[in-house]
């Protein structure tokens, strides 16, 4: 059986695919000549991670589709229940990536409450001619041991945000409509494992208590952090979406940055993905990555893999 990698695939997903028997393609295909290319080549497996689209007209079209694979864990490039209703299988990899977005998480945090963010871009134009202004600017950063994250959706992501938030000295709230508590094991280098048992909060009291809030949900049709809940935080407060575009009210967030209420900004998801705002990209009180939440070896080597095996599973 002939799969389609359309938007790539580790070597060890390769490797595992092909030891299961699978003929895997790597040609990247445009949008638009998708359908072509699945009914000239007979694919019966289409594997794709965040560009290429899975709609209705790929799925009416395309006989010989079998199995759709998302590397990842959102799936709203894909008509996952259509696709459903016509007899073919959707599969992602919700816990493959979960520890290297959570790793993102912190490499905003940290080098936000440090001002990273903002003195990579000033010492390149400025640090050998303004070299102690620089340091006074950024001279009063803040630690993240003994404050409070509040985390927004605690699924499997959410929960490695917490296990590291622990491990390094920090209180954690979350809220989620489904997990109402949580038993979180922490493991070490050395095999030893502790436990932390936490229970969830009201929405309103992680806005008000913490003082950094991080929302990872799915995609959802109107904003979870607008106006109303951005008055309720506390003043300075940080803010980051890692998750998905339109989470996050945008103009809302900038403005609240502008009169301090917000005191930064980490961001990985956009509303207009893939074209961002540019007032989100020029303000420096925001640090930017282009959606690489999951974009690290060791997460797509596991997708790889575990792709691999679930469409084995399948045909098996």
């Amino acid at each position: 059986m002939k799969v389609l990698a359309n938007d790539g695939i580790s070597e060890s997903g390769i490797d595992k695919l092909e030891e299961y028997g699978f003929d895997v393609d790597l040609t990247k295909v445009a949008q638009e000549q998708l359908i072509d290319y699945i009914n000239t080549n007979s694919i019966s497996t289409l594997l794709v991670r965040s560009a290429t689209q899975v709609r209705k007209d790929i799925i009416d079209s395309c006989p010989s589709l079998k199995i759709i694979g998302r590397g990842g864990v959102g799936m709203d490039n894909i008509d996952v229940e259509y696709a459903k209703s016509k007899g073919l299988h959707v599969i992602n990899t919700p816990a493959a990536s979960s520890k290297s977005v959570a790793e993102l998480v912190f490499s905003h945090l940290f080098g936000c409450v440090r001002f990273l963010h903002e003195s990579n871009r000033s010492m390149p134009l400025d640090g050998d001619s303004k070299f102690k202004d620089l340091k006074k600017s950024y001279a009063k950063g803040t630690e993240l041991s003994g404050k409070t994250i509040g985390i927004v959706g605690f699924g499997r992501i959410g929960q490695e945000v917490a296990k590291i938030a622990i491990g390094i000295g920090m209180n954690v709230l979350f809220y989620d409509k489904l997990h109402k508590e949580a038993n979180l094991i922490l493991d070490f280098f050395d095999g030893q494992s502790t436990s932390f048992k936490i229970n969830s909060s009201s929405f309103e009291d992680l806005l008000k208590e913490s003082d950094f809030i991080s929302v990872h949900i799915p995609a959802t049709d109107k904003y979870i952090i607008d106006s109303k809940e951005i008055s309720k935080m506390k003043n300075g407060v940080g803010i980051l979406n890692l998750s998905r575009g339109g989470i996050l009210n945008e103009e809302e967030l900038l403005k609240n940055i502008e009169n301090g209420k917000v005191s930064f900004a980490g961001i990985d998801t956009y509303e207009d993905e893939p074209n961002p705002s540019i007032k989100i990209l020029m303000n420096s009180n925001i640090s930017l990555t282009p959606h690489i939440g999951a974009a690290t070896n060791e997460a797509q080597d596991r997708i790889g893999v575990e792709l691999a095996d679930k469409i084995n599973d399948i045909i098996g």
